[in-house]
């Protein structure tokens, strides 16, 4: 019996962020960084038009410390979640009472009780549901989040797994932070929830190989640095040189290990980690600059939500269309990639 994606929605939080205005109040809040008009291009070079935010612009004026970064993080993320799992229920036709795992994916805050159980309470689950809250995954979460949902849902035939993931990285920026990767994260990240419904029961896409590649000596790539008023974005410059270098061949040995060619793929749902990272992946594809169509409206639309990201990709393609196989892809903290593939 196959896990099936059953439904596939999304949301984003109230405040759309023009990208031109996100660089003028950089320009001003971060104007006595020594040669900061050096590092102003990156607004434009991310090909990005909009985010959204969960707080509004005037609220990256002020410093912000845990306690008023948590207590937003807590309410936005679990308003996000609720609104997604609601649409969710409509379009699978299910009740919550259905409802038999949760799973529950976000690295941009920390919350105990965690997001799964505050989901739980807001929606009156039943007592009886399994959680499984997931940490630390950034980017790749997306990815491996839905592929830990899938296999609990084949675990237990029949039952439905809800699964969710939200990222907030609006709100860990701090104006004290003066390094290129607070300047680079300003210009790139945004805040966005998704989520899927998966069963052996019902129609819609299988998923297939699930898979994962974490590079030795890398801890340092990307994660956060843990700082007396919030979390630190760190992620180096040799991330889209990696993929130049790696991903080809990451990609041949996990499709190798499940009886799969690259012929085999007729469509891409890449995680948009920024306008080079795409261009890497595109050539590790074999594809002509531009062909990532659907990362790359979702970078320029939405920015880079981490985790939720790859969700929205998939929800922008034909997801239920027949005879058609999609390949799912993320990188995240660890250094890894993650490799999923859905087929119908």
């Amino acid at each position: 019996m196959e896990t099936r994606l059953l439904a596939l929605k999304s949301a984003v939080p109230p405040y759309p962020i023009d990208q031109s205005a996100a660089a003028q109040r950089a320009g001003q809040l971060f104007q006595k960084v020594r040669d900061i008009e050096r590092f102003m291009p990156v607004f434009v070079n991310t090909g990005i038009d909009k985010r959204y935010s969960c707080v509004p612009i005037d609220w990256y004026n002020a410093p912000h410390g845990w306690v008023d970064r948590t207590e937003l993080f807590v309410e936005n993320a679990v308003n996000l979640l609720e609104e997604v799992a609601r649409k969710l229920l409509d379009e699978a036709r299910l009740t919550v009472a259905d409802i038999d795992t949760i799973v529950v994916a976000s690295t941009t805050g920390i919350a105990t009780p965690s997001l799964d159980a505050l989901v739980v309470e807001r929606l009156k689950m039943r007592r009886d549901i399994q959680r499984l809250p997931i940490f630390g995954l950034g980017c790749a979460g997306g990815v491996v989040g839905i592929s830990r949902a899938a296999a609990m849902a084949q675990a237990r035939p029949g039952s439905k797994v809800l699964y969710l993931v939200v990222e907030l990285c609006a709100l860990t920026f701090r104006k004290s932070d003066t390094s290129k990767s607070n300047i680079v994260a300003t210009a790139l990240f945004g805040d966005g929830a998704a989520g899927a419904i998966l069963s052996t029961d019902g129609e819609g896409p299988c998923f297939e190989a699930m898979g994962e590649h974490t590079w030795p000596h890398s801890l340092d790539i990307m994660g956060w640095d843990v700082e007396e008023d919030g979390l630190k974005a760190r992620f180096a410059q040799s991330i889209p040189g990696l993929v130049a270098a790696d991903f080809t061949q990451l990609l041949g040995e996990f499709l190798h290990r499940n009886d799969l060619k690259q012929s085999d793929i007729d469509a891409y749902a890449c995680h948009p980690g920024g306008a080079k990272v795409l261009d890497a992946l595109e050539d590790a594809f074999g594809l002509a600059r531009g062909d990532l169509v659907e990362s790359r409206e979702v970078l320029r639309d939405y920015g880079n939500m981490s985790a939720a990201t790859v969700m929205f990709v998939l929800e922008r393609m034909d997801w239920r269309a027949k005879n058609r196989r999609i390949l799912m892809t993320a990188l995240g903290p660890g250094f890894s990639a993650a490799f999923l593939t859905l087929a119908n």
